[in-house]
């Protein structure tokens, strides 16, 4: 079974910055392109970011290049550099295939990204 664990979010003050971690578990992942998600409050969950599984990665225009997709497949693990952070990007941040995969594992419980000062 397919798990997927978000971790790394926090409440950070605008142009601060994070790094989020999600830790897969349960399938070969160095074969899997990796995504990560957003949603907040009231709106539905949009595309954030792709890395395939050679490593070449794909950015919504909203975070392009504030943020910064990587992948360490001996961990088994897909990361999120997140900076100049801004209150747009307040939101529950979530990892899963890409949205071009014609599935999605079952989503975990996201983790908590606040931008506030």
């Amino acid at each position: 079974q397919v798990q997927l664990v978000e971790s790394g979010g926090g409440l950070v003050q605008p142009g601060e910055s994070l790094r989020l971690s999600c830790a897969a578990s349960g399938i070969i992942f160095s074969v899997n392109p990796m995504g990560w998600y957003r949603q907040a409050p009231g709106k539905q969950r949009e595309w954030v970011a792709t890395i395939t599984r050679g490593g070449s990665s794909t950015y919504a225009d909203s975070v392009k290049g504030r943020f910064t997709i990587s992948r360490d497949n001996a961990e088994k693990k897909v990361y999120l550099q997140m900076n100049s952070l801004n209150s747009a990007d307040t939101a529950v941040y979530y990892c899963n295939l890409p949205p071009y995969a014609n599935i999605k594992w079952n989503w975990g419980q996201g983790t908590q990204v606040t931008v506030s000062s």
